[in-house]
């Protein structure tokens, strides 16, 4: 399993990169994980758009489904260039039901996942955790059957991610304020929030996300270590794991 992050910001987008956005590929299987704002101009620096096998989405905030609509018309305009009928399948939780049915175009499916039941796509199976957030919202766990990396989309401290990030070999964490600022109003987590999950739940690597759009974000990774003894990275524009 690959994971290649396209974008990493929260709220919005700074020039040239794109929110909160990943790829997942196993055996010539392409996932992406949320499709923010700058999702589809970040993308074809990986792999061609067209290609995607599926996206599933954590919830509906537009700097995590922005361009799920520029995706829908590309898929469009490029099965009338390719002379195609190709109908990807997106996935998204339904207690939003008129977000889910926007998922659903002349070209693209709707589907929706059971958050208490494990999902397939693929090579990979995801089950789901609930987050503190302001609207519904999932996080994930996604396994290719030999690594396991978890997402937390957005949501502020809970202890459930624990136990639900046990023993990753990659913990993608919402890290939207510096530690010792108030996040959980927000629905969001600190530098200290995804560390203490990372250390509790005996985590390989923690990866930074969703990253605030003020102070020097640097930091967020040294107040991390000095709560978590494992690796530590700031999440970037084509950022891989596991590292070439």
């Amino acid at each position: 399993m690959r994971v290649t992050v396209v974008g990493f910001w929260g709220a919005y987008p700074a020039q040239g990169e794109a929110t909160s956005s990943y790829l997942f590929e196993k055996d010539d299987f392409r996932l992406l994980i949320d499709c923010g704002s700058g999702a589809l101009a970040q993308l074809p620096k990986y792999i061609d758009p067209y290609d995607l096998d599926a996206v599933i989405l954590s919830h509906y905030h537009p700097d995590h489904v922005a361009d799920i609509g520029v995706l829908q018309h590309l898929i469009k305009v490029q099965n009338l260039i390719r002379n195609q009928t190709r109908n990807l399948k997106i996935y998204g939780h339904n207690e939003d039901a008129k977000e889910f049915e926007n998922l659903s175009s002349s070209d693209t499916k709707a589907v929706a996942y059971e958050p208490d039941e494990p999902l397939n796509i693929g090579p990979f199976t995801i089950e789901f955790l609930k987050t503190r957030h302001s609207v519904p919202c999932y996080a994930m766990r996604i396994t290719d059957g030999e690594k396991i990396v978890v997402y937390t989309a957005d949501s502020s401290y809970q202890d459930q991610f624990v136990y639900f990030s046990r023993n990753a070999d990659l913990l993608i964490t919402d890290c939207n304020f510096y530690q010792g600022q108030d996040a959980s109003t927000s629905g969001h987590m600190t530098s200290q929030d995804g560390a203490m999950i990372a250390k509790n739940a005996g985590v390989n690597t923690l990866l930074l996300s969703h990253h605030p759009h003020f102070g020097e974000r640097t930091q967020l990774v040294t107040e991390a270590q000095n709560h978590f003894s494992g690796e530590v990275h700031l999440a970037k524009s084509g950022y891989q794991w596991p590292k070439n």
